[in-house]
């Protein structure tokens, strides 16, 4: 019997080359665009988790801020802010039986009680009717003095006795702890939190004598703008960041915060 030899010929051959050849790059599309997309998700959404975190930073400190304290400069890339840690109402007048210790507007004046009670015995700057103006601005100290430690939760006694220049209407003060800066460096493409550093009259940039936090890097821009608060409005911050990665996905961030303005 004759036996015949089973096996492709060349023109089958070369049609599944063909045919495999059109479908590889579909096939490779249909594994390759998931997975990319799935990545290029994951960036985005890390830009975006930096980006929010470190503003939900920021609001938080901006809404502890002592009223016009806030300043910025570098062309809208540094915030600097007096963080409070507590405050109160002070005694302006004695009681109905004459007892009580005020606090003396009409000379200097070094202890008084305070209306109910601190979280704690403080402990930092006191300040009292901050206009951040020349005549009160705490910053230049017209307004602030430093505490003393023998200060309870009902007695705020100052290391020295001080005058202040202008009295509060509601009888209001504030605990100031440290000031806060935020500096956006667009060289190094970060975005540093100082604290701990002294109360100075005039904003550095950045601050001396303390080293930035980092809150956040791929840093590509940042604009902070204060609008200070009016008769009808309150005052108003708004903070945009922009973030982009070594792969040129961009993300930009825009918050706004209102501040208490009322001293």
């Amino acid at each position: 019997m004759r036996r015949y030899q089973q096996g492709f010929t060349l023109i089958e051959l070369v049609t599944v080359i063909v045919i495999v050849g059109i479908l590889a790059p579909m096939t490779t599309d249909l594994i390759t665009l998931p997975i990319t997309s799935y990545l290029d998700m994951q960036r985005r959404t890390t830009l975006v988790d930096n980006a929010e975190s470190t503003l939900r930073l920021m609001q938080r400190d901006i809404r502890r801020a002592l009223p016009n304290s806030i300043r910025i400069t570098g062309s809208g890339t540094v915030l600097e802010l007096l963080h409070t840690s507590d405050g109160g109402r002070y005694r302006a007048k004695l009681a109905s039986t004459g007892n009580g210790d005020i606090l003396d507007f009409t000379s200097t004046d070094s202890r008084f009680d305070v209306i109910g009670t601190l979280i704690s015995a403080p402990r930092g700057e006191l300040v009292i009717y901050n206009l951040g103006q020349v005549s009160a601005d705490a910053y230049a100290g017209t307004n602030r003095a430093t505490l003393s430690s023998t200060s309870t939760t009902t007695s705020i006694s100052l290391a020295s006795a001080k005058k202040f220049p202008l009295q509060s209407p509601q009888q209001r003060f504030f605990i100031v702890d440290t000031p806060i800066t935020y500096r956006c460096d667009t060289v190094a493409h970060t975005l540093l939190r100082y604290s701990g550093y002294g109360i100075t009259a005039t904003q550095s940039n950045p601050p001396s004598g303390v080293t930035g936090q980092l809150q956040a890097n791929n840093i590509n821009s940042c604009a902070f703008v204060y609008s200070s608060a009016t008769a009808t409005n309150s005052g108003l911050v708004t903070l945009q960041i922009t973030l982009t990665d070594s792969a040129g996905e961009s993300t930009r961030l825009v918050h706004q915060v209102h501040v208490d303005n009322a001293p």
